[in-house]
């Protein structure tokens, strides 16, 4: 237990779960180039299955669980995150056994325990919402475990980052006094988008393909409620007016409620699809550009958070942004019109934009490490002229 007191207060000491997360993504972005068809070395066996486990649990799941970890100020939340980062590095190099999967189940299980405490503190929508979120990750995962089919399971994962990341908004919403029957409109497009969710599942073990049609096409509908429900109601319609950092995050949030209402859309028209072009255009107008585009609004609020890193705006933020938006679209292009190679050099943009975000994400850290040294020795240098 100390030393996961250690943990709380020693920022450094969670470094290696934040380090195997960006792991995890670095191996997914290469799995997905492979999966594309760029002629790339494998890094292990098989690691183009690996690419959505790798960026939705290894990844994703990774940090969301961190970043409430650190927020709760618990130790036994530690063990979420932990078994996520440690999961996703065994799937890596034991080429996806069920130990890796086992191990990122158990990590989803703790994110379920963070917020069912949360949710005793603070019940509320916008708490019950994230918590659902969390749930969705642990039965996608569960679901994955005994062996469902991963159009079932890229459902619920899809349900865990929709979730999670509409309670979040719906959090700062509340800044708007929001009237109950926005909040009415809000419960009905949710209830809507978790029915084809579950509905997708069941009927899915029932009937085959039947029931993932009809659950996707209803899951979609809810998406681009949500979506619609987002670009009205969310602060970042008054924030873009702003200047700074504050309205990058803006139409950081505002892009990504675009590409969730076009992914919904595609889960509508395209609801039988499970594999191929249709497929990647559905699952990666949401991956890429909903869930991207709010990591690069949420990033430079909440790695300071997480690494007690302040990370300075510069306006080159909008250059991977530009570019994530814009190669999505080639990318989707690609995937009704033109055939593979567009689609394969959207693909190759999609992750140049991501590592070229990662990229400025870490030049503000190290700025942030040079400011701090600066100031330290200037303090020093106070204190000894004090002294004297």
């Amino acid at each position: 237990m100390e030393r996961f007191d250690a943990v709380i207060r020693n920022p450094r000491a969670r470094l290696p779960i934040f380090a195997f997360a960006v792991i995890a993504l670095l191996a997914a972005l290469w799995a997905g180039l492979i999966r594309l068809g760029w002629g790339f070395p494998p890094l292990v066996t098989g690691i183009g299955a690996l690419h959505g486990p790798l960026i939705v649990c290894g990844f994703l799941g990774t940090l969301i669980s961190l970043e409430r970890a650190v927020a709760l100020q618990k130790p036994w939340a530690y063990l979420a995150p932990l078994f996520s980062a440690v999961g996703a590095i065994v799937l890596l190099v034991s080429q996806g056994s069920f130990f890796g999967v086992l191990l990122l189940t158990l990590g989803s299980l703790g994110m379920v325990a963070i917020f069912y405490y949360i949710v005793r503190r603070q019940p509320a929508l916008f708490t019950y919402t994230m918590a659902l979120g969390a749930l969705a990750w642990f039965i996608g995962n569960v679901l994955w475990l005994v062996g469902f089919r991963f159009v079932t399971v890229t459902l619920w994962w899809t349900a865990f980052l929709v979730l999670t990341i509409v309670g979040e908004r719906l959090e700062l919403s509340r800044l708007l006094r929001l009237s109950k029957r926005t909040e009415q409109l809000f419960i009905a497009a949710l209830a809507i988008f978790l029915f084809g969710v579950i509905l997708g599942t069941v009927e899915n073990a029932l009937f085959a393909e039947l029931g993932i049609f009809i659950g996707s096409r209803l899951a979609g509908v809810g998406m681009i409620a949500l979506a619609l429900w987002l670009l009205k109601y969310d602060i970042a319609r008054r924030t873009v007016k702003q200047s700074g950092l504050t309205r990058f995050i803006a139409w950081c949030l505002l892009l990504g409620y675009v590409w969730l209402g076009i992914g919904g859309a595609f889960r509508v028209f395209y609801a039988g699809a499970s594999a191929g072009a249709l497929y990647d255009a559905q699952l990666h107008a949401v991956f890429v550009g909903f869930v991207f585009s709010m990591i690069f609004g949420h990033a430079p609020i909440i790695l300071p958070a997480v690494l007690s890193r302040e990370i300075p705006y510069t306006p080159l933020m909008y250059v991977p942004l530009l570019l994530l938006n814009i190669s999505l679209v080639l990318r989707v292009a690609g995937d009704l019109l033109f055939g593979l190679t567009v689609r394969q050099w959207g693909g190759m943009l999609n992750a140049v934009a991501i590592l070229l975000f990662l990229a400025l994400m870490a030049r503000g850290i190290i700025i942030s490490r040079r400011r701090e040294a600066i100031r330290n020795r200037a303090n020093a240098n106070i204190k000894s002229a004090s002294a004297d």
